[in-house]
């Protein structure tokens, strides 16, 4: 009798586990999305001759799309050794039943 209770407490661990991977994993994937944009932005060809502001909110829009929180003011543009770099931070909340959990992101791009 004591391992049938066993094997309903691993179960019930493994689906609330389950269930936890369920609500976050949406927020890693608009991020992971988010960063191949950023990656894809700074390869182009002409994105060095746009101003600053331009780079700000077509980054604010491309987050905005992929539901992602993220105003202009949030985005960092860094023109120094000949590259293009973009820095941005955002925080997504995720109600989970029990509490809220803030995600906090970093989103990167060009040179490291």
């Amino acid at each position: 009798m004591a391992r049938k209770w066993r094997v309903a407490g691993a179960i019930a661990i493994l689906a609330v586990l389950a269930a936890g991977a369920a609500l976050l994993t949406p927020a890693y994937w608009r991020n992971l999305r988010f960063e191949q944009y950023l990656e894809n932005l700074v390869s182009e060809a002409d994105i060095e001759k746009r101003p600053d502001d331009f780079v700000r909110v077509a980054v604010a829009g491309r987050a905005a799309s992929l539901g992602i929180p993220l105003r202009p003011e949030d985005v960092r543009v860094d023109r120094g050794a000949g590259r293009l770099r973009i820095e941005t931070r955002y925080v997504v909340r995720v109600d989970v039943p029990i509490y809220t959990v803030d995600l906090h992101f970093r989103a990167n791009s060009g040179a490291r």
